[in-house]
């Protein structure tokens, strides 16, 4: 059950009718789970629009909070403020073959609408599964990868799902979770959503609305573990703004990290990926390009809804995750076991 259906609100605004990063309009997400005595992994895809993004890019932007992390294609992103493929997560050790997927996903449908690729920016993101996972076989492939894309859907599944398997977070189950605000800016309506994977942070830490809870969660089993795993979050949205305004709402999602009581410790690598479904970019258009932008003073009101969603997706995929053992015997318990 979802935190919202336990009765846990997080902050003030209002979510949309799914309350997903599917509530923005074109987005999509498939996963494909590998669950097996040695495997508890595999990779979750966000398609950013139905149709190609290589042809029609969309604006994005990324910003690290801690760099201990292996995400591929956040140098292109940052350089020219764009996107043009699927976003996929998956573990730290199929990165590789992750993102061959996602060259080869880029190169067929271009084919097939008679463009001829040459380059490609895959964005790869991940974490470290290892603890459940016998991460060293790296059981994802690229057919799990375009079965993903293939399956992908406006309902999204959390939990223990996808690249959400194998994670922990604050010493219980993480996952994938997922959550939506909307926005309503001089009579329009907009949207923000969020999706994130969970691998980060102490129990000891764990705090949900202002409760430190996580004190309370069998506090020895975990004691002075460090916060360290990782954490991905992707931001989609629907807004008119430019790739350095995104990079400026997509930054408030470390606050939903630090609301829920991680500090972004050292082994973290915690990654933020953010796109706008406006001001699309067209690979056949003209030298100039006509876009809409927010008024600057008007972002605070996008803040908050980055803020409010990503904790809420944070707080979804402990509470969606189902108690897991991995290969080794190692077991993580269920956010909804204790609340």
């Amino acid at each position: 059950m979802r935190a919202r259906e336990r009765g846990i609100i997080i902050g003030e605004m209002q979510p949309g009718p799914g309350n997903a990063i599917t509530d923005v309009e074109g987005v999509f997400v498939g996963h494909e789970t590998i669950d097996t005595d040695r495997h508890k992994t595999g990779v979750t895809v966000v398609l950013p629009s139905k149709d190609n993004p290589y042809l029609n890019k969309l604006v994005a932007a990324s910003f690290v909070l801690n760099g201990f992390g292996k995400t591929q294609g956040l140098i292109q992103v940052d350089e020219l403020g764009s996107i043009e493929t699927p976003i996929a997560l998956t573990n730290t050790l199929n990165i590789g073959i992750v993102h061959d997927a996602l060259v080869e996903y880029a190169i067929q449908t271009c084919r097939e609408e008679g463009h001829r690729v040459t380059t490609v920016n895959p964005i790869v993101c991940e974490c470290n599964d290892s603890s459940l996972n016998d991460i060293q076989e790296r059981a994802v492939t690229r057919e799990h990868v375009f079965r993903a894309i293939k399956n992908a859907s406006p309902i999204v599944q959390e939990g223990d799902v996808g690249c959400g398997k194998g994670t922990t977070c604050h010493g219980l189950k993480g996952g994938v979770g997922t959550s939506s605000r909307i926005m309503n800016i001089e009579g329009e309506s907009f949207t923000i959503g969020v999706l994130c994977q969970t691998n980060h942070g102490r129990l000891k830490d764990l705090t949900i609305n202002g409760d430190a809870i996580g004190k309370n969660i069998y506090d020895s089993l975990y004691d002075n573990e460090p916060d360290k795993g990782s954490c991905i979050i992707i931001i989609a949205t629907d807004l008119p703004v430019s790739s350095r305004q995104l990079r400026r709402i997509i930054k408030r999602a470390g606050v939903s990290l630090a609301r829920l009581g991680s500090f972004w410790g050292h082994g973290s690598g915690d990654v933020l990926v953010g796109f706008s479904t406006a001001n699309r970019m067209p690979v056949s258009s003209p030298a100039i390009l006509s876009a809409r932008f927010l008024k600057e003073g008007i972002l605070d009101t996008a803040f908050r809804a980055c803020a409010e969603a990503a904790e809420e997706a944070l707080l979804n995929s402990m509470l969606e995750a189902n108690a897991v053992t991995g290969f080794s015997g190692e077991h993580r318990n269920s956010l909804s076991e204790f609340i």
